[in-house]
């Protein structure tokens, strides 16, 4: 791809975050920005990132005038599509659904647990033509995080977008499904296969009770579920009612997975791709596989989408687990090869990469701003479960 587009989407990007920024008062500043990317301790913020319904950090909704609502909002416009937006716009809306759903009980050790109004926003660096600066948007099972590097937008990673309730029910017998299609692709190239590449597509019968690689900075081989009460931006709430009723609730999701370590062992992440390979299908599961790629490909602007042409597809593996009944829970991962130059890193040394549309971190030396690394393999995880995608 030319780096034009690249370019022409950082602009526009810095462009409306120095919008933001410029309608803050100082108080809302010192919430909204923070350290510049590097290699050094202080970009430790920066790639923390989360999907539950915790402090992400950085300046939330609720803490901003309409005005400056909208220029955030705007922003978080500027890394999407127009699809990946309305997902997005639908998914902070489904806050209000999901309360209903609970009674209007649910707390998270604050005033209100099911809260579209928070979802945070933080700059990190100077937004600027040659600068290196990124930017940061999430809450309840949204997480955007893009990277500038010289005026090029470099990594959109990691990118989560989820539904909570995943189905809801709408006037006329119409279903809310924002997410349908990323879930049901997958199903539909599951149960394309014959029985012997299902047998070794299908790691598990029972679906996990969340993302393998879960919100880690970092991936590396023998990475397994984190259970839910360990996504979180702090290790317990103050109030301790509160925190038994989510060490409860994370207990319950993982006896209804009743993972033994049999099971765990076959879904934890590997070097080495498990299920099976784009060069075993046919052509019209090939399609299929292509498809929910697309689904992630398209999330981000249509100008810095990458594709994957037909060689690269081959070496893709998909790998399944759980039910192909439909709203059944399930799991499915597409994953490709490690790259070489990345085999035997201490994990510590490497750039994050948990899931993705785009590059890993390229390295950030002080004065030498760093040029985009070469795109890597795809790492693309879905899962799915009662309320919770």
């Amino acid at each position: 791809m030319s780096e034009a587009p690249r370019r022409q989407v950082a602009a526009t990007m810095a462009e409306a975050a120095r919008s933001w920024l410029g309608l803050l008062t100082a108080e809302q500043r010192a919430i909204a920005t923070g350290h510049p990317p590097s290699d050094a301790a202080t970009d430790g913020e920066r790639r923390r990132w989360f999907y539950t319904p915790t402090d992400h950090g950085g300046l939330t909704l609720h803490q901003q005038r309409p005005a400056q609502q909208r220029a955030a909002m705007r922003l978080v416009a500027t890394g999407l599509s127009r699809p990946g937006y309305v997902t997005v716009a639908t998914t902070i809306g489904l806050e209000n659904v999901l309360d209903h759903t609970e009674g209007f009980v649910t707390r998270f050790d604050r005033e209100r647990g099911r809260d579209p109004g928070l979802y945070y926003l933080r700059v990190f660096g100077d937004p600027g033509r040659d600068a290196t600066w990124g930017w940061r948007f999430g809450g309840h099972h949204v997480s955007l995080n893009n990277l500038v590097v010289d005026g090029e937008l470099v990594a959109t990673t990691p990118c989560f977008m989820g539904a909570d309730p995943a189905s809801s029910e709408l006037l006329g017998g119409a279903v809310n499904r924002p997410l349908a299609r990323v879930e049901d692709l997958g199903r539909d190239l599951v149960r394309s296969l014959h029985p012997g590449l299902a047998e070794r597509a299908i790691l598990s019968a029972r679906a996990p009770s969340d993302l393998v690689t879960a919100n880690r900075t970092t991936i590396a081989p023998g990475d397994r579920v984190i259970p839910l009460a360990g996504v979180w931006r702090d290790e317990r709430f103050p109030d301790p009612a509160e925190q038994a009723k989510l060490q409860a609730v994370s207990d319950a999701i993982d006896a209804a997975a009743g993972y033994a370590e049999s099971d765990h062992r076959a879904l934890e992440y590997t070097r080495q791709p498990k299920g099976i390979a784009g060069a075993e299908l046919d052509g019209g599961q090939r399609d299929l596989l292509q498809a929910p790629l697309g689904t992630y490909f398209g999330r981000v602007p249509e100008a810095v989408a990458p594709a994957y042409d037909a060689a690269a597809l081959d070496t893709l593996y998909f790998a399944w687990a759980g039910s192909t009944s439909p709203g059944a829970p399930h799991y499915y991962r597409v994953q490709g090869p490690e790259p070489a130059d990345r085999v035997g890193q201490h994990p510590a040394q490497r750039q994050p990469r948990p899931l993705g549309l785009a590059r890993p971190v390229p390295r950030l030396r002080p004065g030498r701003p760093a040029r985009p690394p070469r795109p890597p393999p795809l790492i693309v995880l879905g899962a799915h479960r009662a309320r919770h995608h």
